[in-house]
């Protein structure tokens, strides 16, 4: 059975965590099959919450450390979804 895994991520704060969010994410590049971000821009301000999705591959050991780095990252929320086809 294939499965499609998708993680979304809520920053709350990215000035703060930001940097750290961006490590874990080029540590785990290699499972990363897609990905998007949006944050609120406008002429006067840059929004502090970011979103991420994800598309992740790979094997579950890889995810499920990948998962925990970004769980030890405080302001990072995480949701996750899988599909199985």
């Amino acid at each position: 059975m294939n499965e499609i895994r998708i993680i979304g991520l809520l920053i709350t704060d990215r000035i703060k965590e930001a940097g750290k969010t961006q490590e874990v994410l080029t540590r785990h590049a290699q499972i990363i099959k897609s990905r998007l971000g949006f944050h609120e821009v406008s002429e006067s301000v840059c929004s502090r919450v970011g979103f991420i999705i994800l598309q992740v591959v790979g094997n579950h050991s890889d995810f499920e450390n990948f998962i925990q780095e970004l769980s030890d990252i405080r302001g990072v929320e995480i949701q996750q979804m899988v599909f199985h086809y």
